[in-house]
């Protein structure tokens, strides 16, 4: 039985003494190997020309002037091609002479002596075609190489002058480029993630269990210290992914006009409590500044980052100055940065006098847990979280630093393009209470949170409705039960909070709707998300806040 091979694939065989010849066929064919047995060594080199995956040759054929023909092929093989040899010898080892010329001469061959089992040759075979396919993909991916290198010569022939022009630029953009796809790199914050979250975890797993076998044995002292501190290791986790978000460009945004010269103003106090007193704090402020558009609440808590990374740089004392000022990018400056747009910003600048950041320290200043600061002293996305809010706000950020000399953030915020909003008086606190039988509509898929939003409800005398998803939400919506508020995630499985809203106000045009969302992309920016009616906060939440917005908005 012959078994149907590719050519460059089939085994050639030359052992003419006895019955090697058929047996090592009849093996092969067995296996699944396909092969061609030659007569004599002149007629295994004119079948080399059609093509072969292995030679099988008994050492005793190699001899003759055809030999001289042979070894010629061998050497004159193309780069890629390394032919397998499986040499037959006599029991004993291999003789010397044309098998240790060959082995010399190509140093891919390998000895079977004889008499050989059937699954030692299958073997040889097995690994000497699989040696031999990989010949084959590299000979394929160098006649690939080959051709794109004949395009691409053309290619440079017809662009030359036009690359010579450009390239200053295209080096500006590659190297933006790059920056840009290490920040985004997500895989970099596993280890940073798992290190502070597991001792935030420790806090409060630990502190419950404290809990639970104090008051399993009635002891009820001392519990405020315990309950304090689970709650300030959950509020570090909280803070932990706030940073995480912001750097990831996804953290909800509530951009409006904003004052910077006043929110620096009163800020004031704070900064210069959190100083040494050796370190003077100069603030310059700009009379004619324009309206800058972002979150407040964002830029104080990036302003304050700046100043305590200032100080911790100046353990010896310096100065500190804030500054503010207006500054319009052009497309030269803009160009090497793709969300950046040409135009109209305000720039708020904290430069400090302190040891400064050589240059390899300050290509990663904005990498995620990247820190020279002491273990416990800097978790590494302070800078990270400024950078993913001066981008998710359209703006920008960079730093110039300077060994022993001291180093400046500049943070790049769009001027407002709308009219200036005036002042909202805030109204007293009203209490939180339910009135005349007022219902909540809940909307949560994860259980544990819908209890605690449901039982917090219920403690104040609000009714309330639950749902876990859209799909039980919808018919509640379009029933006669009261609903003086939806509460609801934002990120439901299926369709989504918003969504659901579109559609409850189908049925019910005045609906007021408070989102609540741990991340939700579509959400980041609050301008575009949020309608009239509609507010919403992040996870996780104080209860004091849940309450004080339900209230609000139900009395709107």
């Amino acid at each position: 039985m012959t078994i149907a091979v590719p050519l460059s694939e089939r085994a050639l065989i030359l052992a003419p003494l006895g019955r090697d010849s058929q047996v090592a066929l009849m093996i092969l064919n067995e296996a699944g190997y396909g092969g061609v047995i030659a007569a004599d060594l002149g007629k295994l080199c004119s079948e080399l020309d059609s093509g072969a995956g292995l030679l099988l040759i008994a050492v005793e054929a190699l001899r003759g002037p055809e030999l001289e023909t042979l070894l010629h092929y061998l050497e004159h093989q193309p780069t890629w091609s390394d032919l397998p040899i499986v040499l037959l010898t006599h029991h004993g080892g291999p003789e010397q002479g044309p098998s240790s010329r060959l082995s010399a001469l190509l140093g891919n061959v390998t000895f079977l002596e004889r008499p050989f089992h059937p699954a030692t040759l299958v073997s040889l075979v097995s690994t000497a075609l699989r040696g031999r396919r990989r010949q084959y993909e590299a000979r394929d991916r160098l006649i690939d190489l080959s051709e794109s290198e004949r395009r691409l010569q053309s290619t440079l022939e017809t662009l030359e002058q036009q690359v010579e022009e450009r390239t200053a630029q295209l080096r500006h953009n590659e190297e933006a480029l790059r920056q840009s796809q290490k920040m985004e790199a997500v895989g970099q914050l596993t280890g940073g993630i798992a290190h502070d979250f597991n001792n935030m975890l420790t806090g409060i797993i630990g502190s419950l269990e404290l809990l639970r076998r104090r008051l399993a044995r009635g002891r009820m002292d001392d519990l405020d210290s315990l309950i304090d501190l689970g709650v300030t290791s959950a509020n570090r986790a909280a803070g932990l992914t706030h940073r995480l978000l912001a750097f990831s460009r996804r953290q909800s945004l509530d951009s409006k006009a904003v004052q910077m010269n006043t929110l620096v103003l009163s800020m004031g106090e704070l900064l210069q409590r959190s100083l040494n007193e050796s370190i003077q704090l100069d603030m310059r402020l700009n009379e004619q500044l324009w309206i800058a558009e972002a979150d407040p609440n964002q830029l104080e808590s990036a302003l304050l980052n700046l100043v305590l990374n200032a100080r911790d740089a100046m353990p010896d004392g310096g100065k500190l100055v804030v500054e503010t000022s207006n500054q319009v990018l052009d497309s030269d400056f803009t160009a090497g940065y793709s969300n950046l747009q040409p135009g109209e910003y305000v720039v708020l600048s904290v430069a400090d006098t302190g040891c400064g950041m050589p240059p390899s320290v300050m290509s990663r200043a904005f990498d995620p847990f990247f820190t020279t600061k002491p273990i416990g002293q800097g978790t590494g996305l302070g800078l990270s979280m400024i950078y993913g809010f001066s981008k998710q706000s359209g703006g920008h950020v960079t730093i110039d630093s300077e060994i022993d000399k001291g180093t400046t953030v500049k943070l790049y915020l769009p001027r407002f393009a709308g009219e200036s909003q005036p002042q909202v008086t805030v109204d007293p606190p009203q209490s939180p209470d339910a009135q005349d039988g007022e219902t909540v509509l809940i909307v949560e898929d994860d259980p544990a949170v819908r209890v605690l939003v449901s039982a917090v409800l219920s403690e104040l005398g609000y009714a309330f409705v639950e749902a876990a998803d859209a799909d039980g939400a919808v018919p509640i919506l379009d029933s006669n039960q009261r609903i003086d508020l939806l509460i609801s995630d934002v990120g439901l499985p299926g369709m989504n909070g918003r969504q659901l809203a579109e559609i409850g106000r189908q049925y019910r045009p005045d609906l007021k709707v408070l989102f609540i969302t741990g991340y939700a992309e579509h959400a980041a920016v609050r301008g575009g998300f949020l309608d009239s009616g509609m507010q919403m906060i992040t996870k996780p939440f104080t209860f004091d806040l849940l309450t004080a917005k339900v209230r609000e908005m139900i009395r709107a």
